[in-house]
């Protein structure tokens, strides 16, 4: 089932891990891995598709959602192709050029995602403490900016970690953890001096998602501060709904994403299992609850949902 860390033509190949204990069961297991990608897929298009054709979703959060919805969008159809070649054809291989192009773009999508959770809480931000200068400061160049600014962030510092990688020999089984190429999981791998990259690695993290949460967390206090000075309760409450989309989502992402960097930097001996169950939460999860958040708590997402609803209904009738 796993291969030999070499082709033929001498370079490195990597063997994914499926449910470790479970590859008898591998094609009944896919059966609910395709229904999650594909209800991840569907609720994410529609939330493109309704922030493009509704009008009263033209506004910066809703436009921060599509840039979400983007990316979310990204990650499932990064990782479906491994997911699902292992579940389905029993294909535990891949090159070294493909792992490193499929890790590019999970890392850099998911950077853009942290970026783009940045904005949603400067946008909360602005809405609750600044609501007079809403329409001033958040205009459509800004959100553009904002977009744009997540985007060269992550790209500009992911680009050296495939280069890097390029560099050093593999020279175990080289087998992975997880269903797919992680950028810790390949360095553990290589057998030369990884401390340089290791380092950049670090760099990258603090200088993507620690800066990250740390302006996600300073947002929230001062828009705690605002509420707790606000003169009644009825108003704090519906003030404070107001973030709930955005803080589901903000605990969605990070909270796999945390529990899976530090099984891979603080613990060992740990079973394979929970390394899969874990990445695929990571990955897997995020992209299919983000839609369904939205929808169950956003009252214009739900208005949208309900005029497209009634609109479909009325020309089937007619």
């Amino acid at each position: 089932m796993l291969a030999f860390n070499n082709t033929a033509s001498g370079r490195p190949t990597f063997s994914f891990i499926g449910i470790p204990g479970l590859e008898a069961a591998h094609m009944w297991i896919s059966i609910p891995f395709c229904l999650l990608y594909f209800v991840s897929l569907a609720g994410n298009s529609l939330l493109l598709i309704l922030v493009r054709a509704e009008q009263n979703l033209h506004e910066p959060q809703f436009y921060f959602l599509a840039m979400l919805a983007l990316t979310d969008l990204g990650l499932s159809l990064s990782t479906m192709p491994s997911v699902l070649a292992i579940f389905w054809f029993d294909v535990y291989h891949i090159g070294l050029d493909a792992c490193l192009t499929q890790m590019f773009f999970i890392h850099t999508l998911s950077s853009v995602e942290s970026g783009v959770l940045v904005a949603m809480a400067f946008d909360r931000l602005i809405a609750v403490c600044a609501p007079l200068h809403y329409t001033r400061i958040l205009t459509h160049y800004t959100v553009a900016c904002l977009s744009g600014a997540a985007l060269l962030r992550a790209t500009t510092l992911l680009a050296p970690l495939p280069f890097f990688l390029r560099t050093f020999p593999f020279c175990g089984a080289n087998i992975l953890s997880h269903s797919y190429c992680y950028h810790p999981d390949m360095l553990n791998l290589a057998c030369g001096d990884i401390t340089f990259s290791s380092a950049y690695g670090w760099v990258f993290v603090l200088c993507t998602f620690v800066v990250d949460v740390i302006f996600i967390l300073a947002s929230y206090m001062k828009i705690l501060g605002t509420i707790m000075r606000m003169g009644t309760q009825d108003r704090n409450w519906r003030t404070l709904h107001t973030c709930a989309c955005h803080l589901c989502t903000v605990l969605v992402f990070y909270l796999p994403l945390i529990s899976l960097a530090v099984l891979h930097h603080y613990t060992q001996d740990i079973s394979p299992v929970v390394y899969t169950t874990m990445s695929n939460a990571y990955l897997l999860m995020t992209p299919l609850l983000n839609p369904l958040v939205y929808s169950l708590k956003s009252r214009q997402i739900q208005a949208a949902l309900r005029k497209r609803f009634w609109v479909q209904r009325v020309i089937a009738g007619e």
